[in-house]
C-alpha cells in the first residue's frame, strides 16, 4: 500500500482554517493566515479526518494521495 500523502494547492487555498478545525495535527493557521501543512505524510489512522477535511475545504485546494 502507498503511503498517505496531503497535497496542498497554495495557490488555491484561501486559509479560511476549516482544514485545520478538522485536523489541528496535520493543519495549521499561523497569525497571518497562512497554512502550513504539519504532516505531509500522516499516519493511516488521520485518513478519515483528512477526507473529511478535503471535502470541506471551500476551494477543493486539498488532496490526498495513497
Amino acid at each position: 500500500m502507498t503511503a498517505l500523502r496531503v497535497i496542498v494547492d497554495l495557490d488555491r487555498c484561501e486559509a479560511n482554517g476549516v482544514c485545520a478545525g478538522i485536523a489541528p495535527e496535520v493543519f495549521e493557521l499561523d497569525d497571518d493566515d497562512n497554512l502550513t501543512v504539519l504532516q505531509e505524510a500522516p499516519s493511516e489512522e488521520l485518513r478519515a479526518r483528512l477526507e473529511q477535511a478535503a471535502l470541506s475545504c471551500p476551494k477543493q485546494a486539498i488532496r490526498l494521495d495513497g
